[in-house]
């Protein structure tokens, strides 16, 4: 007998849950719309220069990620972050701060990573390390705040993923974090469990079922990557719009422990963009505020940045975003007081 379950249609509240993301970005412009149109337009224009800003990096992001994925490489990208945990947690800290990537085009990457079943401690390494620094990045901070800021940052970023990577290892060795992603993730994650390694084809373009699965994959991470990029560029417009930068200034002025620790908790709903928050931080460290409140600032907003944070909140589970958003904050005071103590000396 055939079951006929498998031929029900979707319900629609089911349908609705799907389609959420998108509906919750329409909604917030059809309001921007209804309270002012400039705003409106300033918004979209905001957030077609961010997606086209982002496209070089997320469109060969997800062509490596589709092509390992159609031609089996992605075994190899698994096994070579297996082995020795230190290493590996090493090894991606440093590749996520030396990495060009920006936040969004390393999405389908991590995706792929976690479904394949790479540890979540070289994973949450490369995570934290990637928003804070990149090479272009490295090039603009020593123009704008020297090199030695520029230096400070990148350690930052390399010491941030290394010591939250290091914790996750430790609570994973004690039985934590054996569920991580979500539903949606882990229904594939499963299903590559338990289907038997293929052999890698390079040119998977002569082989019809891999380009089909190509194809699938890269047509499933678009839309993916589309639906969070959009709704966090468009909170990102929001803040811009809401928050004046001489609130930020006026608020963040001083020296001390507390100026550090202010920055770090505004950096998480203040900051805006790597570019635009760098002549942010000069003109307030022109105004008094110490460089170790710069350096908190902008690490712990690199790290919480719209685009970032929702990146890790769409492929894990609530509690272990809590936890990135718990590194972002503890790294980045710990980088701004230690880049404190540094430039005192």
């Amino acid at each position: 007998m055939i079951d006929t379950s498998l031929f029900a249609p979707t319900p629609f509240w089911r349908q609705i849950k799907r389609q959420r993301i998108w509906l919750i970005s329409a909604a917030l412009l059809l309001g921007m719309f209804a309270i002012s149109p400039a705003l409106a337009i300033a918004n979209i224009r905001f957030v077609a220069t961010a997606l086209f800003g982002v496209s070089p990096f997320l469109l060969l992001s997800v062509a490596l990620a589709a092509y390992s994925t159609a031609t089996g490489a992605d075994q190899l990208i698994a096994r070579a972050l297996r082995g020795n945990p230190v290493k590996m947690i090493i090894i991606a800290a440093m590749i996520g701060g030396l990495s060009p990537f920006c936040s969004c085009g390393v999405i389908p990457l991590i995706a792929a990573l976690l479904v394949m079943g790479v540890p979540l401690s070289a994973v949450m390494a490369f995570w934290l390390a990637s928003p804070v620094i990149d090479p272009s990045m490295f090039v603009l901070t020593v123009g704008v705040l020297g090199q030695s800021f520029a230096i400070g940052k990148l350690l930052a970023a390399i010491g941030l993923g290394v010591a939250g990577g290091s914790l996750i290892h430790l609570a994973s060795k004690a039985g934590y974090f054996s569920d991580v992603l979500r539903p949606e993730l882990a229904a594939r994650a499963n299903m590559n469990r338990v289907t038997e390694p293929k052999p890698i084809v390079w040119a998977f373009w002569r082989d019809a079922a891999r380009r089909a699965r190509f194809g699938y994959e890269a047509r499933s991470t678009t839309l993916f990557l589309g639906k969070w990029l959009l709704l966090a560029f468009t909170l990102e417009s929001l803040l811009l719009a809401y928050v004046p930068a001489e609130m930020i200034a006026t608020t963040l002025g001083g020296t001390g422990l507390g100026p550090i620790a202010l920055a770090t908790v505004l950096g998480v709903p203040a900051y805006m963009n790597g570019y635009a928050a760098l002549p942010l931080v000069d003109g307030l460290m022109g105004q008094g505020m110490s460089a170790g409140a710069g350096m908190a600032f902008l690490v712990a907003g690199g790290v919480t940045s719209m685009p970032a944070a929702l990146a890790v909140w769409a492929l894990v589970r609530p509690p272990v975003f809590a936890l990135y958003i718990g590194f972002a904050l503890v790294g980045a005071f710990s980088a701004g007081l230690l880049f404190q103590l540094a430039t005192s000396l």
